[in-house]
């Protein structure tokens, strides 16, 4: 059993990304339609989103929907935006009350209108919170992401960037990368996430489904962390 007394909190990660995999897997354990996997997904975003404000983690990065997402089954799709909806709905005067910032990354173009409109809402909404900045990667892909900087970078006529132009170009501009990189479900794969912003964040993987991610788990990749060395290519 492992709790929030054994974690040192002056080598707390500032910004942990989170792919968070499972769900399907986690309702065809069960014999229950895919879609029920990600409302039991949503819960557990809940869970570790005030858990991470909680222990004072400075940003929070979730991967919510990839860019290749858009190539599900069309009612598993729609079912996801439903859930996206309901979450902002829900979750906004929560993410005000606690001092939370929502920024979106990624390309919402190809999302309803409605969704896009409630989604730039919650963003004007809670600009001001200062606590913690909670990033929902929706539409989401790092190769496009990267493809993107690019071209802002030829618009803006530089033609020799330096490592900072690049990483202000980015949705992620003004925040620091991940310090950990954290994968539910087993699979030990990047999957087109925060390619450039991960270069020398620490991963670590979990077997356990998103569904069932709890505070317990993260606690675990946090203390695994901790243990770390972090030398950035110098020697200790």
């Amino acid at each position: 059993m492992v709790s929030t007394e054994q974690i040192d909190l002056s080598k707390l990660p500032q910004h942990i990304a989170i792919i968070m995999d499972g769900n399907g897997r986690w309702a065809k354990k069960r014999i229950l339609p895919r879609l029920i996997g990600h409302t039991t997904g949503v819960k557990t975003v809940k869970k570790i989103v005030e858990f991470a404000r909680k222990l004072n983690v400075k940003v929070l990065t979730l991967y919510a929907f990839s860019a290749e997402n858009w190539q599900r089954p069309e009612d598993e799709v729609s079912g996801i935006m439903k859930l996206l909806k309901v979450y902002l709905a829900n979750e906004t005067d929560n993410m005000i009350n606690n001092g939370i910032a929502l920024n979106v990354i990624g390309d919402i173009s190809r999302m309803p209108e409605e969704l896009q409109k409630d989604i730039k809402n919650a963003v004007e909404k809670t600009k001001n919170n200062k606590a913690m900045i909670l990033n929902i990667a929706l539409s989401y892909g790092a190769r496009q992401e990267i493809l993107r900087a690019c071209k802002i970078l030829i618009d803006k006529g530089i033609k020799n960037p330096t490592e900072k132009d690049f990483s202000d170009s980015l949705y992620t501009a003004g925040l620091p990368d991940p310090d950990l990189l954290i994968r539910t479900s087993g699979e030990k794969r990047i999957s087109n996430f925060l390619l450039w912003q991960i270069a020398y964040s620490e991963i670590y993987v979990t077997d356990v489904l998103w569904p069932d991610f709890n505070e317990e788990e993260f606690i675990k990749a946090i203390l695994d962390y901790q243990k770390r060395e972090r030398r950035f290519g110098k020697i200790a």
